[in-house]
C-alpha cells in the first residue's frame, strides 16, 4: 500500500458479523478519507466497494469456512479491503456458460469477475497457518458512467 492515513487499528481488529456489519466499515473508513484528504470519496466508488466488500464478505462466509479476519486501509487515492477466511482455496476458473470460461468461487461464478473489474489490484495470499486473504485496492474517486 502506498504512504498514507491508514484507520485505526482498534476499528480493524474485530471480525465482522456479517456483510452489512462489514459494508459499515467501508462506509466509515470512505467518510474518514473524505474528512482527512478534503475531498468527499465519489458515490461510484464508494458503491463499488461496498459492492465488493459484499462479494467478499459473503463469498468468505458460505464457502471459505468462515470469516477469519477483515481490514480496511485508506489513503489519499485509495481504499484497501482485506478478507481472510478458513479456506485455502483461491478462486479459480470455472467452466462459465455456454463455452466461456469465467473467474469464480465454483457455483455462480459472477462475484470474482465483478471484482477483477472494480480493483485497481488483487492480491491473494495463502498464509502459512493456513486459510487464504485477499485484498482488493479499489479507488476513492471514479467518474460517473
Amino acid at each position: 500500500m502506498t504512504a498514507g492515513h491508514r484507520t485505526p487499528d482498534s476499528v480493524r481488529s474485530r471480525v465482522p458479523s456479517d456483510a452489512a456489519d462489514a459494508r459499515a466499515r467501508v462506509a466509515e473508513a470512505f467518510a474518514r478519507a473524505g474528512a482527512a484528504t478534503g475531498r468527499p470519496p465519489s458515490p461510484t466508488a464508494l458503491g463499488d466497494a461496498l459492492l465488493v466488500t459484499s462479494e467478499l464478505v459473503s463469498n468468505a462466509l458460505r464457502h471459505g469456512g468462515g470469516l477469519t479476519g477483515f481490514a480496511v486501509e485508506w489513503d489519499r487515492a485509495a481504499v484497501t479491503i482485506t478478507v481472510a477466511d478458513a479456506s485455502g482455496e483461491l478462486p479459480r476458473l470455472t467452466g462459465g456458460q455456454g463455452g466461456k470460461r469465467d473467474f469464480g468461487p465454483g457455483e455462480g461464478g459472477f462475484g470474482w469477475p465483478l471484482i477483477r473489474l472494480l480493483a485497481l489490484e488483487i492480491r491473494l495470499c495463502l498464509p502459512s497457518h493456513g486459510g487464504k486473504t485477499i485484498e482488493v485496492r479499489l479507488p476513492l474517486h471514479r467518474p460517473v458512467a
